[in-house]
């Protein structure tokens, strides 16, 4: 049993995620995980699946129209690289350059593992929500650099303990 990633990308329009996934399943991939969005108007898509090797995964993702497909074998997850204490991270301000870099940084220089990070600008105001997954007793330092780090940047910061269920 092989397991792949895959991206697919490409200009927006109805129906990808059905196609994709008929796609797949027609050569017997079986979706474990997967995330998709619309980025000002571009689709972007990243699965991981078992199932059949990847050039048949390519093959068959090759015939929809428009899309660039990207398959890659992948060593299983372990299950001893899991763990931490779940927080978000949310960022309200202006938009400037920089915002993510600094703000992930500070996450990663205390031992923080980003699980799953949004952005959006809208107007003026840009947005980020990450989830993270901290060491034990580190929130606090956290909560510290992220402080010092809103101030540079002239944004709002948020660090707040995530209910694990609703993640």
């Amino acid at each position: 049993m092989n397991e792949l990633a895959i991206t697919v990308i490409g200009p927006d329009r109805t129906g990808i995620v059905a196609d994709v996934s008929e796609a797949l399943a027609g050569v017997g991939a079986n979706l474990s995980d997967s995330t998709m969005t619309r980025l000002r108007g571009h689709f972007a898509m990243t699965l991981i699946c078992t199932g059949p090797s990847a050039a048949d995964v390519e093959k068959a993702l090759e015939p929809l129209s428009g899309l660039l497909a990207t398959v890659r074998a992948v060593e299983p997850e372990s299950e001893a690289g899991a763990g931490g204490e779940p927080y978000l991270v949310s960022v309200h301000g202006a938009d400037r350059l920089g915002i993510v870099a600094a703000v992930t940084r500070v996450v990663a220089d205390v031992g923080g593992n980003i699980t799953d990070l949004t952005t959006r600008l809208t107007g003026p105001l840009y947005v980020l929500i990450a989830e993270v997954e901290l060491p034990a007793d580190s929130a606090e330092d956290l909560a510290v650099r992220l402080a010092e780090a809103a101030d540079e940047l002239g944004v709002e910061v948020t660090l707040r303990r995530a209910e694990s269920d609703v993640l």
